[in-house]
């Protein structure tokens, strides 16, 4: 097996060594300020979930969707707001895929202090697009990892993409 070692990301990880609780929930701060959304990069909101940036992102298009409701544990969510983040990740990959046209994505759910992000106690989906060859030596040799677009250009075009859907 060939491994992908991802060394920029231990200073992340090493931050929250010890920590199982974090002391304030960003995505709840998002959340309940919707005069902020473009400072939290909110890119759309649902009736039991939101879409936002990751602030770290790992690519381009990189977002989390997130219960409005904070729970930790996908068992806690109401049946309708599971359906609904069911139906938003398939909302995403159809904008991602009009504003950025990837090869493949990953999607995966962090739920509990291990599964990552820092954030334990509110549970969140991964949609991260995907492009061969999308990692190349900066990421392996040095200490960053190459964006080639802004965080507010990002947020911008997605956030239009997405007036063009519903759920």
């Amino acid at each position: 097996m060939e491994q992908l070692w991802s060394p920029w990301r231990s200073k992340y990880i090493g931050s929250f060594k010890g920590k199982d609780k974090i002391e304030e929930c960003f995505v709840c701060h998002a959340i309940s300020n919707p005069e902020t959304d473009n400072e939290n990069l909110l890119v759309a909101r649902f009736d039991y979930s939101i879409i936002m940036m990751n602030k770290y992102p790992y690519n381009n298009g990189h977002l989390l969707i997130t219960p409005i409701e904070h729970k930790g544990k996908l068992n806690e969510l109401s049946a309708e707001c599971r359906a609904e983040i069911m139906e938003v990740i398939n909302l995403t990959t159809k904008v991602i895929d009009d504003v950025y046209s990837p090869q493949g994505y990953n999607v995966g759910l962090n739920a509990g202090a291990a599964a990552g992000a820092g954030l334990p106690d509110h549970l969140h989906f991964h949609i991260v697009p995907r492009w061969r060859g999308d990692t190349n030596f900066t990421a392996v040799v040095s200490d960053f990892k190459v964006i080639n677009e802004s965080m507010e250009e990002s947020r911008a075009k997605l956030k239009e993409a997405f007036t063009k859907y519903k759920v």
